[in-house]
Formats: structure tokens, C-alpha cells, sequence
């Protein structure tokens, strides 16, 4: 949630931001309308109020006709207290709703535009020639099925489309790369956390992933709980409600967790292997900051996202993601793309994103400032997970089916290559 005090001050900067988005500018007046109600309602109520009290010292004191009077005054005056209240309620309820409506304001140089007018950062890495060595590269499933490493024919016999078993040496990759990024994390100082995959309403609306993409959110209906697609839920909710000490500088925890998506609306998109899927695991760093050290941090997480692609060795660039393909609480997101060799593209890895001050303030996140309490910045970053095994797998394969496993891996795989087993 933006604060309401940038709406007031400075409309002209949401509705912008609105814009670049490709959503409707209109809303800030809206916001404004309710606002001004709500605001003229409360005013009217405490003078009514006020009113009322003084009311009720005079009638202590009258007596007979005037005593009479002042008791008819007084049951208007509480009605009429009431109907303010009612309608401040109502104000304060509409502009709740509108609020939520509002994505986060945008940087400045965040592109404009939708989800193709990103802005290429850098490429790092060069594709393989692989008509230079002589043979034709085999997509990511076809490696895995020859190694007896994923088994996707099971995944969707146990619980449908989209799901899988990694296997053998699929799961000591996975595994492996999951260790890797968290002892990474761990000796920059992240805290390891293993986070609840289930949270509540309150929680996943906190961190602003109801607004505009519930399709994409499992809800258990009986325990009225949601699945999370990304510990980021999780993590936002950790300081809910807390005063967080900053003192010492940024708090930075790395969480590892099952993710969970619906999927909704990709029928017949990347529908062979494991890139687009339910369930996947993930580590994903978050930091919790003073608003003027979230710019910085943003550019660490990138630099540690940018850091473990090239550990695996996997040709990557990095894209400043454009306005309208923004989720709600980002004010600017960074993609590192790996490349892909049989799709001849980059497909996404890591993002990481500056969600400014938009989920603590919903959350009611807080850290002690100079004249008090003061609202915290989130950032969040992807420092691995299960889809990076397509572009290790892809990249690293051999005219014979093996797989080297890249040298950073290998420690936490055991494992130096991967032979096909049929």
C-alpha cells in the first residue's frame, strides 16, 4: 500500500505511475473523493461529539422546560453522531478498498510500457556453438529422461498435469544447487529460514499477492489458508506488527521453501518439462531496510543473483522489467534470463525486486526511526531454483547425453558428470 500522504501531496506522480502501468489513473481521484469524505465526516463527527458532551453537563444542571429541551437536542445529537460515524466507516472502508487497488509507485527509470518493452542491462556468457561441435542439443527433458532424473509421466499419474518426481540424479542437482545458494547466502550474513508454505489471508494480502493475481494462489477453502508461490509471503509476514531494529543495518534472511502455482491461464504454454509448474523448490533472499538503503540493496541482491548464475556457468542477461509487467508491490524488478539452447532464447531465473515501503506498510512493518516509529523497506531476490536445472542441463550437455556438472556444483552434488542410465 502507497501511503495516502503522497496522494494528497503529489497525485500527479501516482497517477504517472498508474499509467506507466497500464492501469487506470482514475483511481487517484477516487482515492481522493473517499478520503475527503472520510475526513469530513470525522470532523463533523468530533465537533458533534464534542457537542454531545458539553450537551450533557448542561442537561445535568437545567431543570424544567430547559432541562426538556436540552434532552430532545441531546437524543438529535446522537443520532446524528451516529450517521457520521456510520458514514466514516463507510469512507474509510471504500478508501481501504481503493488503496488496494493501487500498485506501488513506480521509479523513474523503470521503462515504460508491457511485458516486451523490458530494457536489456547486459549480457553474460556466450552460447554454445553446438553446430561448431558437431551435434544437435537435446532439450531438458529429453536429457533428464535419458539420465533417470525427472519422470513426468508419474508426476501427472500422482497428481496431475504439471507435476513431477525429480529423481536420482535430478534430485542431487536440485538438492545440490539449493545447498549451494544457501551457504552462499549464509556466509554474507542472511539468516536461513525454512518457512511455512500455508499462510493467512491477512498475510498474503500483506505482502500483495491478492490484489490482481489470486487466480494464480491455492486456497485451502476449510482452513481459510493460502499456499504460497514464493517464501517472499512468508518472509514479509515474519516482522508483521513488529518494530524491526535496524540499528545494526539492513536484517537479511535467506528462506527456503516449496513453492505453489495455480498457473491459470497458461493452457498450452510450456507444457513439455519442468518450466512451467505447480510445485518447485526455492531460495529466495529478503531484506528488510531503511527506505533511503533500498536502491543499494536492490543492487546487492542483483549482484548475488548475478554471482550464482555465473557459478553454474549458464550464459545470462539481466533486464530492467518494464512498468506494466510489474507485479502490484514492486517498484522496479530485475530479471536475470538464462539462455536456453533448444528454445534459441533467454528464459527467466531470478528476479529481484524493490518493493519500497508498499508491503510494511500493510503489514504494519516498522522500524525506530529519528522522530519515531517509521515505516520499513522489503526487497526480495531469487537466489535459485528448480527451473535453473533446464539451463544447466541444457548447457551442459555432451554430444554422448552426459551432463558435466558444472565445478562450483560438483561439491554439493558428488557428482562430476551425469550418465545417461538408458
Amino acid at each position: 500500500m502507497i501511503d495516502i500522504r503522497l496522494l494528497r501531496e503529489d497525485p500527479d506522480t501516482v497517477r504517472a505511475s498508474q499509467r506507466a502501468r497500464g492501469e487506470d489513473a482514475g483511481v487517484v481521484d477516487a482515492v481522493l473523493a473517499a478520503d475527503e469524505r472520510r475526513r469530513s465526516s470525522l470532523t463533523a463527527f468530533e465537533r458533534l461529539r464534542a457537542e454531545q458532551k458539553s450537551m450533557g453537563k448542561q442537561v445535568a444542571r437545567a431543570q424544567g422546560d430547559d432541562k426538556q429541551a436540552l434532552l430532545a437536542r441531546t437524543k438529535e445529537l446522537s443520532a446524528e453522531v451516529k450517521r457520521l460515524q456510520a458514514d466514516a466507516d463507510a469512507a474509510q472502508t471504500e478508501l481501504d478498498a481503493l488503496m488496494r487497488t493501487l500498485g506501488n509507485v513506480v521509479e523513474p527509470e523503470v521503462p515504460a510500457g508491457g511485458e516486451d518493452d523490458y530494457v536489456v542491462l547486459e549480457e553474460v556468457g556466450t552460447p554454445r556453438d553446438f553446430a561448431g561441435e558437431g551435434f544437435e542439443p537435446k532439450d531438458h527433458l529429453a536429457l533428464a529422461e535419458a539420465l533417470d532424473a525427472i519422470d513426468m509421466e508419474r508426476g501427472a499419474k500422482v497428481s496431475g498435469s504439471r507435476f513431477y518426481f525429480l529423481k536420482g540424479a535430478g534430485a542431487r542437482l536440485e538438492m545440490g544447487l539449493l545447498t549451494m545458494a544457501m551457504q552462499k547466502a549464509v556466509g554474507l550474513g542472511f539468516v536461513p529460514l525454512v518457512t511455512p508454505t500455508l499462510v493467512t489471508p491477512e498475510v498474503m494480502a500483506g505482502a500483495g499477492f491478492l490484489d490482481h493475481h489470486a487466480d494464480e494462489v491455492y486456497r485451502l477453502e476449510a482452513d481459510d489458508l493460502y499456499l504460497t508461490g514464493t517464501s517472499e509471503v512468508a518472509l514479509a509476514g515474519y516482522h508483521a506488527g513488529e518494530v524491526v531494529d535496524l540499528g545494526g543495518g539492513p536484517v537479511r534472511y535467506a528462506g527456503q521453501s516449496t513453492c505453489y502455482r495455480r498457473e491459470a491461464g497458461s493452457y498450452g504454454k510450456d507444457t513439455r518439462g519442468i518450466i512451467r509448474v505447480h510445485q518447485f523448490n526455492k531460495i529466495e533472499m529478503f531484506v528488510y531496510c531503511r527506505p533511503e538503503d533500498a536502491q543499494a540493496e536492490h543492487e546487492n541482491l542483483l549482484r548475488l543473483e548475478k554471482e550464482m548464475l555465473a557459478a553454474v556457468e549458464v550464459p545470462f542477461r539481466v533486464i530492467d522489467t518494464a512498468a506494466g509487467d510489474l507485479g502490484g508491490p514492486a517498484a522496479r524488478k530485475y530479471d536475470c534470463e538464462g539462455w536456453v539452447p533448444t528454445q534459441g532464447r533467454y528464459r527467466e531465473l531470478t528476479s529481484t525486486s524493490n518493493c519500497t515501503t508498499f508491503q510494511a506498510r500493510r503489514l504494519n512493518t516498522r522500524f525506530k526511526g529519528e522522530t519515531g516509529n517509521e515505516v520499513a523497506a522489503t526487497l526480495n531476490g531469487t537466489l535459485a531454483t528448480t527451473r535453473w536445472l533446464v539451463a544447466i542441463l541444457e548447457n551442459h550437455q555432451q554430444a554422448d547425453g552426459s551432463v558435466v556438472v558444472p565445478e562450483a556444483l560438483r561439491p554439493y552434488v558428488g557428482l562430476d558428470v551425469l550418465t545417461p542410465v538408458r
